[in-house]
């Protein structure tokens, strides 16, 4: 059988008084000890022992939520966007009843509709829980497509300007546009209450202009505006390190290594971080977010590293610079998905990028004390050999890495913080007698579900053959009764799916059934196929095209990766650009394998298997 990702709740709250399942038991957690544990009283005994929050688990799975935010229509993603806007200024600390009659009553709705929408919404932190379901709207009167089109435009287009338009004008100008299209108005009424649901910094930022809506809604405390709790605001960026690492096989130099790391800019603590040969990508950011969400002690011990690592938990803002990197879509979804906010440094302001940087420069003066560095210049190096001096790979630096953040960098004395950075995370979550901490964040339960949140995606139509990406054809069971499936807003079109996949390992793709709301990998249609990489692809595929061959179909792609892997492994003493292709193939497979495990076809496919061959030849086939 296939495997499947579980539903389980989107995070698990650490709190004293929730339901929790310890060693497959259920329990309370009577109180939250620190960072790393918890007192839980055995729900049957009453007993109580302490328990680490790594092994604490949800107490039931609850019902299904849409997990992958990319499936929504986009009306329904439109509609939970503007519930989002609507609950936003009411998810903090301390809310009472009046808060809520107040916002209920600037938006013209009853008070009942914003606490279900809380209560949704704080159940599991994914923007997508506030998106209606399919058929929640039988009965009701709704704007037809074309009027809600028509709405959202003047809204764009005449109200979120400079001009600043009334909500007067926008009514009349609906009408206007309606009438033109022979279509019934929306009631002014309807219109005014779109118009309240747009967030007050929203407004004022296309209205008035981003320095009026921070003077107006970012207060500034201390030197980072917004930073004033833990993981109130983490930092992303990228530099490539001043060393140069070795191969596993022959332990060659290969080249100087890229990492992007993450940074609480509240306490200073490093949240994760990813190294690899790479240049900065949407793949890289994604990797190094995800690692910052998640707990470190399986981390800690898969590397054999002492210590603790206490941060995890979702980010309100990350802040990042312009780089395209962090310009993509995809990543701003997944943003929205769980709830982070995802800001650019603002230009001509460097000040605001000046907390990773900083860490850069620590890192990078301890990383010219190893073997194999460059130092920060040719002057500084002078005469030393950097590749000959060369010992670690990359494994090994990644591991020295981890030692020199947990062992070493959060525990000594920050500058900037008076108090190691360590220090200053616990108080700003556990609180001390002078001010109240922010609490335990809460943990992601499906990690699994995370990574692949963060990893790109492609869309394919579903054929009989299965689904074809970069002429690499992919197929299983639980495709089929999707094959030939049509639009459903376009009877005439095919229905395009949305498949994920790992650069580091294609050999695998992950469906997201939009029926079940579930991820299934995908294996290749022939599973005797070696797993590759996605520049491995490119590099066969532009090697076949040199060649003159046309009609590429998957048999040449794999011929050519074939010899092209035998001329590596022939010249891997011979040069870095090939000992840097193989070293990129092991990590990358290593990490898919650890992740997920695709089991073969069931035995009930083979039949039908073999009639699929007939599909052949490949240059026949649909390659979108």
């Amino acid at each position: 059988m296939v495997a499947v990702m579980n539903l389980y709740p989107a995070k698990l709250l650490i709190a004293e008084g929730e339901l929790v399942m310890v060693g497959g038991r259920p329990g309370t957690i009577v109180e939250v000890l620190g960072l790393e544990t918890v007192l839980v009283s055995d729900y049957e005994s009453g007993k109580t022992k302490i328990v680490p929050i790594a092994e604490v688990k949800p107490y039931k799975r609850v019902a299904k939520v849409a997990l992958d935010l990319d499936s929504l229509e986009r009306g329904r993603l439109e509609i939970a966007r503007r519930r989002l806007e609507c609950i936003h200024p009411l998810l903090k600390k301390g809310r009472t009843r009046d808060d809520v009659e107040m916002r209920a009553e600037e938006l013209g709705l009853h008070p009942s509709t914003l606490y279900e929408w809380l209560k949704v919404y704080e159940s599991s932190k994914l923007l997508s829980s506030l998106a209606s379901s399919r058929r929640s709207d039988k009965g009701t009167k709704r704007l037809a497509a074309e009027v809600e089109q028509i709405v959202e435009e003047v809204i764009e287009s005449e109200y979120l300007t400079r001009q600043k338009k009334t909500g007067a004008y926008v009514c009349r100008e609906v009408r206007r546009r309606c009438a033109e299209s022979g279509l019934t108005p929306p009631h002014s009424n309807t219109i005014r209450k779109r118009l309240k649901s747009i967030s007050g910094y929203k407004a004022m930022l296309k209205r008035e202009g981003a320095k009026a809506a921070r003077e107006k809604y970012c207060e500034i405390k201390g030197e980072f505006p917004g930073a004033d709790w833990p993981l109130a605001c983490v930092q992303i960026d990228h530099t490539r390190l001043d060393i140069v690492l070795v191969d596993d096989i022959h332990r060659l130099p290969i080249d100087r290594p890229w990492i992007t790391l993450a940074i609480d800019v509240f306490s200073r603590m490093v949240t994760g971080f990813h190294i690899s040969f790479d240049p900065p990508s949407s793949v890289s950011v994604g990797l190094c977010l995800s690692q910052s969400i998640l707990p470190k002690e399986k981390w800690l011990a898969e590397r054999g590293v002492e210590g603790v690592w206490p941060c995890f938990g979702v980010p309100a803002t990350i802040h990042v610079d312009n780089a395209k990197e962090f310009r993509g879509d995809a990543l701003q979804l997944v943003c929205e998905q769980y709830g982070i906010g995802l800001e650019w440094r603002p230009v001509g302001r460097p000040n605001f990028g000046a907390t990773v940087e900083r860490i850069f420069r620590t890192l990078g003066g301890q990383v010219q004390s190893l073997p194999g560095t460059t130092f920060s210049n040719v002057q500084v190096r002078g005469q030393y050999d950097s590749e000959g001096e060369a010992v670690f790979t990359l494994s090994e630096f990644e591991t020295w890495l981890t030692v020199q953040i947990v062992q070493v960098y959060h525990l000594e004395n920050h500058s900037a913080l008076n108090m190691a950075p360590i220090e200053k995370y616990k108080q700003g979550v556990l609180g001390d007698g002078n001010c109240v901490g922010s609490g335990v964040p809460d943990v992601i339960v499906d990690e699994e579900k995370l990574l692949l949140d963060f990893l790109p995606y492609v869309e394919r139509t579903i054929q009989q053959y299965g689904v074809a990406v970069d002429k690499v054809y992919y197929m299983h069971d639980v495709l089929r009764r999707w094959i030939n499936a049509p639009d459903p807003n376009n009877q005439k079109l095919k229905r395009k799916f949305k498949f994920r996949r790992d650069p580091r390992d294609i050999s695998v793709l992950w469906f997201f059934d939009p029926e079940v709301e579930t991820y299934y990998p995908i294996p290749y249609r022939d599973t005797s196929r070696p797993p590759i990489n996605v520049w491995e692809l490119r590099k066969a595929k532009k090697r076949l095209v040199d060649a003159g061959r046309k009609g590429i179909d998957e048999d040449q792609v794999f011929e050519a990766l074939s010899r092209m892997r035998e001329m590596e492994e022939s010249a891997g003493k011979e040069t870095k650009k090939a000992r840097r292709a193989r070293q990129r193939r092991a990590m990358g497979i290593g990490a898919t394998k650890r992740r997920v495990k695709v089991e073969a076809f069931p035995p009930e496919m083979e039949v039908e298997w073999e009639e699929l061959e007939d599909l052949k030849p490949f240059n026949d086939l649909d390659d979108r």
